[in-house]
This record gives C-alpha cells, sequence and structure tokens, in this order.
C-alpha cells in the first residue's frame, strides 16, 4: 500500500522542529530513522497531516558519558550503539540488545529513541531502558523535562510524550562497582520480532546483589517491568535459589496472550527459564568487571 498523503518538513535545528510542532500538535508525527514510522504510514495505521524529519539536525546522534550516565542521542542508529567501544566498555548490554535488533539495514537507520518512542510491546529497548533504570529526555518549546522510563510507557504504541514534544536523548545510570548485564531473545527466524525477551541488569556490592533491573518483551500490552522480582533480589546473595524465586516472580508479571508464536503458559516459562539464565549471565559479567 501506498501512505496517505502528507506534508513533510525537515527542520535543521531543533528550535525549527519545535515550533512545527507547538504549531501543529497531533497532527504531526516525528520521524527520525523512520524505521517505525514509515511501515505504519504504508499501512495507513498512520495518517498524520505532517512528518516533521529531524534526521538532518546536527548534536542529536551523541554517545557519551556525562556525569554519571550514558547519554544516547536521538540520532544514534542501532548500528552505532552495537559497534561503540564506549559502550562496550562501559554499558555492554547495550551493544548486546543492538546486535538482537532486526538486521542490518534496520540497525543502520533505527534509532534507540524512536524505537522506545514507537512503544511496541514487542520492541527490545523498551526492556532494556526498564532493566537499565533509563531516563527519557523530552523537550519542547517550554523547555525539559526528564520521565523516567518505567513511566515512559503507557501501553501498546502510547508513551508520556506530549505533540509538542521531542525526545532528544536517553540518560542511563552507569553505577561505580561491579555492574553486568544480558539479553535474551527467542524468536523464529533471525530479524523477527520476539516471542519473548527478557533484558537483565544488575550491580553488585560484595557478594551481594545491590541493585537489580528486569525488562520483559512481548509478554504484555507493554514491555513490562519486574517489579516484585527486583524486590526480591535487592539485598540478597547471588544463589541458584535466589534466582530461581525471582525467576518465577518474573513469569508471575508477564501477561502473555495464546497467538501463532506459543501459547500463553509456554512464554511464562521461557520467562522463568531466560530471567534465570540472564541473572546467573549478569552476574558472571558482573564479577568479571570487577576484576
Amino acid at each position: 500500500m501506498y501512505p496517505a498523503a502528507f506534508d513533510y518538513r525537515a527542520p535543521a535545528t531543533l528550535d525549527d522542529a519545535l515550533s512545527i510542532l507547538a504549531q501543529h500538535g497531533e497532527s504531526a508525527k516525528v520521524m527520525a530513522g523512520g524505521q517505525s514510522l514509515i511501515p505504519l504510514l504504508k499501512l495507513r495505521f498512520a495518517r498524520p497531516e505532517l512528518v516533521v524529519d529531524i534526521g538532518r539536525i546536527g548534536g542529536l546522534n551523541t554517545i557519551k558519558r556525562d556525569d554519571g550516565h550514558v547519554v544516547i542521542g536521538a540520532l544514534a542508529r542501532h548500528a552505532d550503539i552495537e559497534r561503540s567501544k564506549e559502550l562496550a566498555a562501559s554499558a555492554p548490554l547495550l551493544p548486546e540488545a543492538a546486535h538482537w535488533i532486526a538486521d542490518p539495514l534496520v540497525r543502520n537507520r533505527g534509532t534507540l529513541v524512536g524505537s522506545v518512542c514507537h512503544a511496541d510491546p514487542a520492541g527490545d529497548w523498551g526492556s532494556v531502558v526498564l532493566a537499565m533504570k533509563a531516563d527519557i529526555v523530552a523537550r519542547s518549546g517550554s523547555g525539559e523535562r526528564v520521565i523516567h522510563g518505567a513511566d515512559f510507557m503507557k501501553g501498546p504504541f502510547e508513551t508520556a510524550l506530549k505533540p509538542e514534544e521531542i525526545v532528544t536523548e536517553v540518560r542511563i545510570p552507569v553505577g561505580k562497582g561491579r555492574g553486568g548485564g544480558a539479553y535474551l531473545k527467542l524468536e523464529r527466524k533471525v530479524g523477527d520480532f520476539a516471542t519473548v525477551a527478557v533484558a537483565v541488569h544488575l550491580h553488585l556490592q560484595g557478594d551481594r546483589i545491590e541493585i537489580a533491573g528486569i525488562g520483559l518483551t512481548a509478554v504484555g500490552p507493554k514491555n513490562i517491568q519486574a517489579v516484585e522480582a527486583e524486590r526480591f533480589l535487592h539485598g540478597k546473595q547471588a544463589t541458584d535459589d535466589v534466582f530461581a524465586e525471582a525467576a518465577r516472580l518474573a513469569a508471575a508479571a508477564a501477561e502473555p496472550n495464546d497467538d501463532i508464536r506459543g501459547s500463553a503458559a509456554y512464554k511464562k516459562d521461557v520467562v522463568r527459564v531466560y530471567v534465570q539464565r540472564g541473572l546467573k549471565t549478569a552476574v558472571q559479567r558482573a564479577k568479571e568487571a570487577g576484576q
């Protein structure tokens, strides 16, 4: 199918883009890499009057360390994240997750920020944002606000972003000490959406878990933060029994449906297995990082 007719603007500055959104509001859609929006336009699931392409705005493709955070700019591509030496050293879960996204064509065009704003419950980055306790930075003509990742995704393809706002970056805290993570994804074929995926990230204090994050993909109306499992892990020793109970709690938080990819019971069990496996891997990597 062909998209419905729309106007197109490609502002050269962020201020120009924000001015355009302030004028057009909900009738406009922002496009970065286009890998989420363009399919929706072609299928006419999205029919905006105006597409605002921010791809020519300078300074939004940054990947950097800043005041205890890793900062991912709105135009940083999946492939940039996958190849980043900075992230490989300071936040290796990000390059690992980037490698699982779709195929090289999509990774060379799509962006982390665009994917998070798309809020597909089967999207990979939403769970990574939850597991790593990331913040979403949104700008409008009236200023900047910071939205916690857990508060940003409201439902399927729905976020807390206002029509006049643009997400400029994602800020991910990089804790001191020993941290590690893992992203595990079950897919029917290479490049497919997840049947189930799990992001796990934690920090160790001595032999105990100081901070734990668990995000679930494709098992609910949005990416799910396994809050009860995270709370259970806090302060616990990293043992097999502890991991087994945390995995059970995470599976209980999942809300999958029966579909062509598998039954709800099957998907819950995959969550359990992947969380348990991911926690073991994360602890091993955290210990290796501290050596």
